[in-house]
């Protein structure tokens, strides 16, 4: 970006050009709101690169709901594949006059004495009377200090990442962590032919069809979409639930980890420690299988209630059967150098990192406080967060929802009359001190 944005006033800067902010945008042009959004790299960057080339989304189509953009394709009931959600989202991004300025990076965000919002960014400084943070959760790629002590001949990579299995050296793949990255990444190596051992942990998992529907058809049907985040006993823990994993792969599937087995991928519990070419297992497999199973049967039964309570005329179908089962004498310690494992994938999630905001609005494990993305500072907003609200927070099925609301407290804000400071920026807050457990990958060419 060529011009400077050095001095510019906006009464809303957006921070993050993906889904969320776009979103964001969409409503504040409705409305009317003076505004910038502010893109670190380009539109639909997280999508073209840091998926992996076979990527489809879990979710169907007709799910796509970003406002004003409904998904508009023949096929509702498929899954995008990893171009035409980057498509998808380029072309929702021409839908409209988004005032969209592309390769600014945001370095810091403070209050000043006057106020007004001062956001330092690459272009020069500029300010606000609102700010809408929208850059999402998964902006670190997180991997366990364990990996240090991994062999120098290991290619490591996180799933950020990974590409395709050609992209790895020749032998067999470990993948670590069994949620919805690492399940369809083995399996994706799985049905290139690759050896695969797969750490597993304790995600659930669902079916992807059940009684002639898919799945996500029944749960909306049944409301489970819209239910928010405060319907639930314990909000925070179900901000930090695990998703379930499922694919959209080939028209969508099931995930059965226990018929990876039986076609040769090798199961262990969670991965607990390396020393050399030893690397040991916790002897939790058979739990964490039976655990995603429980789950994933669980969703029946509610689908099965709701079907006889309503009366529906829905096909019967026989119940999931166990296909595999581990032995008990299936080791909880392998060697990497007999197993000719050459690469690791760590499917190990993601963190923020949000330390560019300077403002007394997280807890103390560094997550924003918020109600429905409204902060405890007045004119600092987030959007796009897993479980703002509801389910589809941070999807493109409820980000627009959550958009249009916070646009509604943009537009009370700017009418209502100015108020005392309440606080004037300092350092930085203090970010969660995660050194004793994780760490960047290391790649090894």
């Amino acid at each position: 970006m060529e011009r400077t944005l050095e001095g510019l006033h906006r009464t809303v800067v957006v921070v993050g050009g993906g889904q969320a902010g776009l979103s964001m945008s969409f409503h504040l042009v409705q409305r009317g709101i003076d505004h910038i959004v502010l893109e670190r790299e380009r539109v639909g960057h997280e999508w073209r690169t840091r998926r992996w080339d076979s990527f489809s989304l879990v979710t169907p189509n007709w799910q796509c709901l970003l406002p004003g953009f409904p998904y508009k394709g023949d096929d509702p009931h498929g899954f995008m594949v990893k171009d035409q959600i980057t498509d998808y989202i380029e072309a929702y991004a021409k839908s409209f006059d988004v005032p969209l300025a592309e390769g600014v990076e945001v370095r810091r965000l403070r209050r000043t004495s006057s106020g007004r919002f001062a956001v330092e960014t690459s272009a020069g400084t500029l300010t606000a009377d609102q700010v809408v943070a929208a850059t999402g959760p998964y902006q670190v790629s997180l991997v366990p200090r364990m990996g240090e002590r991994l062999p120098e001949r290991i290619r490591q990579i996180h799933a950020a990442d990974y590409r395709n299995p050609g992209a790895l050296p020749e032998g067999a793949v470990l993948v670590v962590g069994s949620g919805q990255s690492g399940a369809q990444i083995a399996e994706d190596l799985h049905l290139a032919g690759r050896r695969v051992h797969l750490a597993t942990g304790n995600a659930p998992r669902v079916a992807r069809f059940y009684r002639g529907r898919d799945v996500v058809d029944w749960l909306d049907d049944m409301g489970h979409y819209r239910r928010s985040v405060e319907d639930f006993d314990d909000p925070d823990s179900v901000r930090l639930r695990t998703n379930h994993y499922v694919t959209g792969r080939d028209g969508g599937r099931d995930i059965d980890l226990r018929a990876f087995a039986a076609a040769g991928m090798r199961l262990h519990g969670r991965m607990e420690s390396v020393s050399g070419e030893t690397v040991r297992f916790d002897g939790d497999l058979k739990a964490n299988l039976d655990s995603a199973d429980r789950v994933s049967e669980s969703i029946k039964d509610a689908i099965d209630a709701y079907i006889g309570a309503a009366g529906l005329a829905a096909p019967t179908e026989a119940r999931y059967t166990p296909v595999w089962e581990p032995a008990n004498e299936d080791p909880t310690v392998i060697d990497l150098a007999a197993e000719e494992i050459a690469a690791v994938v760590w499917c190990t999630g993601f963190g923020q990192d949000l330390r560019w905001i300077e403002a007394p609005v997280f807890n103390g494990r560094g997550y924003p406080v918020h109600r429905r993305g409204v902060t405890p500072v007045p004119g600092l907003y987030f959007l796009g967060l897993p479980w703002q609200w509801t389910w589809g927070s941070g999807r493109f099925s409820g980000v627009g929802a959550d958009a249009g609301f916070l646009a509604e407290r943009i537009a009370a804000h700017a009418a209502a009359p100015a108020l005392d400071v309440p606080w004037i920026a300092g350092p930085p807050p203090a970010a969660p001190d995660r050194s004793a457990e994780w760490t960047a990958p290391r790649t090894i060419a």
